[in-house]
């Protein structure tokens, strides 16, 4: 598509009445080219100046943009800043449950309603939804990395048009040319806006109970020096138990009161950490006396509003500038906290670190508590982006010179922890793709399974396989290499040539085993022959020695002189041989009998000297007297006992090698190499083979993974050749972590004849989490939900056994612990009792409301479900939808 040149009415400087950074310039000018842009640059550094540009660029051209965030709190926040600046009327937002002004030339939305929406039509074609649409700005493209929402952002960027520009703003990652590169391959021509320049820069402190010092050596490299000299110094600072103190929180806050370092964030990983931070520092008065009224007022005016909203607790502290920002808190409270707090009017949140990721809260510093955190898995050190994100909230631009990072001495880390993250370069994007049920069914609607396939292996899950392999492919490419030429070698000599030769030396080896054989009986004929002649020989009589007793390089020809008992029967043979030496003889040693030879004649007298000892193998120097006997032994002819057998299969084995060598490979002299090659190429070929596979194992994870989808898609009835049935459909309609599920709950027809309050208890049972062991709810639970319920049981069962079978870990929640008090909700009961009944937060609470509330929401829209289940959804939704549950957007 061309793109037209900025409009004229596109007056930069009329928009944006200061001087942009570089970035800025160079990401507005390749959109102005057409191009699309991943802008990485620090949280703070102003990427969401690009996303405007598009937004402004867009309404002069008669065009629309869509917005897309990671989380709906953060859409309500944009649609909020986006009607300040354009104006309400051009300002839309999608969410699950709800749509303002949906036709509006700039529409908020969350990434998975973009996805969804793009599941609509054939991939790569403009649906109605996207007609007119130019751009789309994917805020918080980082978001990737997260294990429940990554895919969302995937699959939007693989299934948009390739017309509409992509505008992808990330915080600094360390493989944001990857990023880059993989939207090139499955979007189209794409510039890295990267930049690491921060508008303010960030400072790093160090707090212990000495005080507050600077974390890095001047350099900005290194630790400071100063803070290895107090470590190594000794006890000074340490606690009972021998480990370093933490500073109190009201003495941290009181170093940066003193050196004008506040508002203030304060990351506490736990929501029980942050509540009782507000407690400890309730009494410190950290506003003055106007911002105190202006408190007051805003304050007040919340409660008149929201009476049930406002707790003892929390209420006292936020009229002096303090309060606690985490999941557990009502969120009604916590936009207001936000307002307070971007007005510059709270000094100190204390927050989880959930406030790091997008909400738009910067403050002039951070402080981070603790650089560890309790995972799944343990206590483990904070990564770099984990650390980075939470730094990145400090400096706020055009109102600080210098943004704080605070790191506070803990008992388990201290200074050399933070100077090791301070230092630290940010993590790559890890993809979290994995395909689920819904966009198994989502994508065989509108595509046939080669295309499906096609887009799966478009992931950057499969675009970082791809890369880490690559060692393993250009292994396969010369492997390939190898055998073609060694193809090209073998294919040069005639076939029928080789195969003649082959036969020879296939014959040549049988025939030599066979030889091998014959000349082994022949020997043992031979030997049996032997023993028994030796019985019958006599002194005089001629033998040769050598064997197992007599170890001599060449028999040795020697005259018997007489016969010496042995054991077990056989005697041993006393002996004179050639070289004038006395020998000890067994049957074993005498390897010939010459019996063709005349005997000699040995004197009656001459005896073995006595130092001969009568043992196997024994041998002693004779005299002069036996020396002429010695002489007179003569030197025996070559023995030839060949049997004719022996003789016939020597012929055999003589015709054949002389085949083999007038044969014209052997002439050539090339047989060696010509088999050596054919060896090696068959080698080669299993070489390769092995390798193909486990390359195919490793880069087609994520098919394998959509392939078994679809046979437990087909054990449920949902596919009918690869086409979704009616119960496939309803599937499809659904959007949750196991849609499979959801949709046979739906298709059951046992949750049909619930009345609307039964019914809310019963969806929550579906989008509830396995709840920790100590929550607890003090409702009973009504008798129809739980037998509705209970009939559920057995298809669950199903879906675990298939589930297991093919290793797939999607959750298939049903809850009955907590969803009591979303009936007694739904009954009208005031919040306030509520949340007395339960030991959950009401952020929790509330949490589990909207879940179901978004679920309910979805049935009345989704095809093939009887009339009173929809209806009956419709009225549970009512009932539940008010305050603090419903999402207000002014």
């Amino acid at each position: 598509m061309n793109y037209p040149a900025p409009s004229p009415e596109i007056n930069l400087g009329s928009i944006f009445p200061f001087d942009l950074d570089q970035f800025q310039k160079d990401a507005i000018a390749s959109l102005n080219a057409g191009r699309s842009v991943v802008v990485c640059a620090p949280t703070g550094s102003g990427k969401t100046l690009v996303g405007e540009y598009a937004i402004y660029r867009a309404l002069a051209r008669r065009k629309r943009v869509f917005y897309t965030t990671p989380l709906k709190a953060l859409s309500n926040q944009k649609l909020r800043d986006f009607r300040e600046k354009f104006g309400a009327d051009l300002v839309g937002l999608l969410t699950g449950d709800a749509s303002i002004n949906r036709d509006a030339p700039i529409l908020v939305m969350t990434t998975e309603i973009f996805r969804n929406m793009l599941y609509g039509t054939p991939i790569g074609q403009v649906g109605i939804s996207l007609v007119d649409v130019e751009a789309v700005v994917l805020d918080e493209c980082h978001y990737m990395n997260d294990r429940q929402r990554g895919t969302v952002w995937e699959e939007s960027i693989i299934y948009c048009p390739r017309e509409v520009q992509l505008v992808a703003l990330s915080a600094t990652v360390a493989n944001s040319e990857q990023l880059t590169d993989w939207l090139n391959h499955v979007h189209g021509p794409t510039d890295l806006i990267y930049s690491d320049f921060r508008p303010v820069p960030l400072e790093f402190n160090f707090c212990n109970p000495k005080g507050l010092f600077p974390l890095l050596n001047e350099s900005k490299n290194k630790i400071n020096p100063r803070l290895v000299k107090k470590h190594r110094k000794g006890q000074g600072d340490r606690g009972k138990n021998g480990r370093p103190e933490a500073p109190g929180i009201i003495y941290t806050l009181s170093q940066l009161q003193q050196r004008d370092m506040l508002p203030a964030i304060y990351f506490i990983f736990s929501r029980r950490g942050c509540d009782k931070a507000v407690a400890e520092v309730g009494d410190l008065w950290l506003v003055n006396g106007q911002e105190s009224q202006i408190l007051r007022e805003q304050i007040d005016d919340f409660l008149n509003r929201n009476p049930e909203a406002g707790r003892s607790g929390q209420i006292a502290p936020l009229y002096r500038g303090v309060a606690a920002h985490h999941a557990g808190i009502l969120p009604a409270w916590k936009v207001l906290v936000e307002e307070l707090f971007q007005q510059g009017l709270i000094k100190v949140v204390f927050a989880t670190e959930t406030l790091a990721a997008g909400i738009n809260m910067p403050a002039r510093t951070t402080v981070i508590s603790t650089l560890s955190k309790r995972t799944d898995t343990g206590h483990r050190l904070l990564n770099a982006s984990e650390f980075l994100q939470m730094a990145g909230r400090a400096g706020r631009r055009g109102m600080d010179k210098q943004g704080y990072v605070v790191t506070v001495q803990t008992p388990f880390e201290g200074s050399k922890e933070a100077a090791y993250l301070a230092t630290s370069k940010a993590d790559p994007l890890v993809s979290q793709f994995t395909p689920s049920y819904g966009m198994v069914l989502n994508l065989l609607q509108t595509h046939t399974i080669e295309q499906a396939r096609e887009l799966v292996e478009r992931s950057f899950g499969q675009y970082i396989a791809n890369l880490h392999l690559k060692p393993e492919y250009d292994e396969i490419a010369e492997l390939q290499e190898q055998l073609a030429q060694l193809q090209e070698q073998i294919a040069a000599v005639d076939e029928s040539e080789i195969a003649v030769y082959e036969k020879l030396r296939q014959r040549l080896k049988v025939e030599r085993q066979l030889l091998k054989t014959l000349q082994q009986q022949a020997q043992d004929d031979r030997q049996e022959e032997l023993v028994m002649m030796l019985g019958f020989a006599v002194s005089g009589t001629l033998l040769s020695l050598k064997g197992k007793n007599i170890t001599v390089s060449t028999p040795i020809t020697a005259v018997l002189v007489g016969k010496s008992p042995g054991l077990a029967q056989t005697p041993y043979f006393v002996c004179l041989g050639q070289d004038n030496r006395w020998y000890v003889a067994t049957t074993e040693d005498v390897m010939n009998l010459h019996a063709e030879m005349p005997r000699l004649d040995v004197p009656a007298d001459m005896l073995p000297p006595p130092e001969l000892l009568f043992k196997p193998g024994q041998s002693y120097r004779g005299n002069e007297q036996t020396a002429a006997i010695a002489q007179s032994i003569p030197e025996p002819g070559e023995p030839f006992h060949l049997s004719p057998e022996v003789a016939e299969q020597l012929s055999r084995v003589t015709a054949i090698e002389e085949q083999i060598e007038n044969h014209p490979l052997r002439q050539s002299g090339n047989a060696s190499t010509i088999f050596k090659r054919r060896a090696r190429y068959v080698e080669l070929e299993a070489e390769l083979e092995q390798l193909q596979e486990q390359v195919e194992q490793q880069s087609q994870r994520h098919w394998e993974e959509f392939l078994n989808l679809i046979t437990i898609l087909q054990q449920f009835g949902c596919l009918d050749n690869l086409v979704p049935t009616e119960l496939g459909r309803i599937a499809a309609a659904i959007r949750g972590e196991n849609e499979l599920w959801l949709g046979l709950v739906f298709a059951s027809g046992q949750l049909n004849q619930l009345d609307p309050h039964h019914l809310a208890a019963a969806i929550a049972a579906l989008v509830t989490e396995t709840p920790r062991p100590d929550s607890r709810v003090n409702f009973d639970l009504s008798q129809e939900v739980a037998e509705a319920l209970a009939k559920l049981r057995n298809i669950r069962r199903q879906m675990f056994q298939l589930q297991r079978r093919y290793n797939v870990a999607l959750p298939i929640w049903l809850e009955f612990e907590l969803i009591a008090i979303v009936e007694k909700w739904a009954l009208g009961m005031e919040w306030t009792e509520l949340c007395s009944h339960t030991t959950l937060d009401e952020g929790d609470v509330v949490r589990i409301l909207r879940r179901t509330l978004d679920l309910l929401s979805q049935i009345p829209h989704v095809p093939h479900l009887p009339e009173i289940l929809q209806r009956n959804a419709y009225r549970a939704m009512q009932l539940i939808d008010r305050f603090p549950v419903n999402e207000v957007v002014e």
